[in-house]
C-alpha cells in the first residue's frame, strides 16, 4: 500500500455480524480497486469465528481477525488485504481508522461484550462522530442482496445492482454527500433514487405528518424544481448514471425506511459536529439495506 492510499476498513469482532461486514468491505475494495483494512479493536472477541478452520501450526490459535483475513483471501485472491488487532478501546480506534479510510464499514450488531458496550451501540457511536463515511450492515447480509434477482440462468454475481438510495434534505443539499452517493452509483454501475421528504409545522387539529389543505401541491411543486436544478450539475457529471427523483410528504424515517426494500445501499448525511438524529439512528437499526452515513458541513 502506497503512502497516503484510503482503505476500505472493516471492524472485525469475531460475531457473524462483523463477518458479513468483512464481506461486504472485501466487495467495496474490489469495486472501488483499493486495499481492504481488517481492524480488530479491544479486548479478544467473546463471539467465536465461526469460519472451518484451516491448518493451524503447533501450539498456535487463530484468532477471528487471522481467520477473517484468511477467509476473505480465498474468496478475494486478488484482493489487497491488511489486518490489524489492538487493546486499545473500541471506539476511539474505530474513529481514528476512519479518519484514514476511504470509507469505514461495521457490522449493525458487532462488537458485542466491548467493555460493556450494549449490542449495536458501537456502530452508533462512531458513525455519529466519524470524520469519514461509515457504512453498517445488518447481519445476515449476502453478495445477492445488493444485485437484482438473477434470470435467464444468469450468475447472482453477474446481476445488475440494485437502485442507490439518497436521503437528501434540499435546506442543506452537501456537496460531500451527494457525490458520494452518485460515485457509489457509477462504481456499481446502478441507478441512483434521490428522495426528500418534508412536512409543515403541525396546525391545530391536524395529525402532525398528515397533509393539510392549502398550498401543499405549490410547495411541493417547488421542492421538486429545487432538487431538479441542485441534481443537475451531478447528472452532467455522472452522465451514465440513471437518475430518478421523488420529493414525498412525510417524515424522512418512514419514507426512506420503505425505499430501502429496495435497494442496494442507503446514503443519509450528518452535518459534521452533530451526532445521528432520531431518523438517522432509526434506520442504521431497522432498513433493510446497509446504510452508509456521510458527514458534510
Amino acid at each position: 500500500m502506497t503512502p497516503g492510499t484510503r482503505t476500505i476498513t472493516v471492524g472485525i469482532d469475531g460475531s457473524r455480524a462483523s463477518l458479513d461486514a468483512a464481506d461486504w468491505a472485501a466487495r467495496e475494495a474490489r469495486r472501488r480497486r483499493l486495499p481492504l483494512r481488517l481492524l480488530h479493536a479491544g479486548p479478544s472477541p467473546v463471539v467465536p469465528a465461526r469460519i472451518p478452520d484451516v491448518d493451524v501450526p503447533a501450539g498456535r490459535t487463530r484468532s477471528a481477525l487471522d481467520r477473517a483475513a484468511i477467509q476473505l483471501s480465498y474468496a478475494y485472491p486478488a484482493l489487497d488485504i491488511i489486518a490489524r488487532s489492538t487493546d486499545a478501546p473500541a471506539v476511539p480506534t474505530l474513529l481514528a481508522a476512519a479518519a484514514e479510510a476511504e470509507t469505514l464499514v461495521l457490522g449493525s450488531r458487532g462488537f458485542t461484550g466491548f467493555a460493556g458496550f450494549p449490542v449495536g451501540s458501537v456502530a452508533l457511536a462512531v458513525a455519529a462522530r466519524a470524520e469519514r463515511p461509515v457504512v453498517v450492515v445488518r447481519a445476515g447480509e449476502l453478495p445477492e442482496d445488493e444485485r437484482m434477482p438473477a434470470v435467464d440462468g444468469t450468475p447472482p454475481s453477474a446481476a445488475p445492482y440494485l437502485p442507490v438510495v439518497l436521503g437528501l434534505d434540499l435546506d442543506h443539499p452537501a456537496d460531500d454527500l451527494i457525490h458520494y452517493a452518485f460515485d457509489t452509483a457509477a462504481v456499481r454501475s446502478a441507478p441512483l433514487h434521490v428522495v426528500h421528504t418534508w412536512t409543515l409545522p403541525p396546525l391545530p387539529g391536524y395529525a402532525p405528518g398528515a397533509p393539510v389543505p392549502g398550498d401543499t401541491a405549490e410547495r411541493e411543486d417547488g421542492k421538486r424544481q429545487v432538487m431538479t436544478s441542485t441534481l443537475q450539475p451531478w447528472r452532467h457529471k455522472f452522465p451514465e448514471t440513471p437518475v430518478s427523483e421523488q420529493v414525498v410528504y412525510g417524515h424522512p424515517g418512514h419514507h426512506l425506511q420503505k425505499a430501502s426494500t429496495g435497494a442496494g445501499l442507503l446514503v443519509i448525511g450528518r452535518r459534521a459536529g452533530e451526532g445521528l438524529g432520531r431518523a438517522a439512528r432509526s434506520l442504521v437499526h431497522h432498513a433493510t439495506c446497509p446504510v452508509a452515513v456521510v458527514p458534510h458541513n
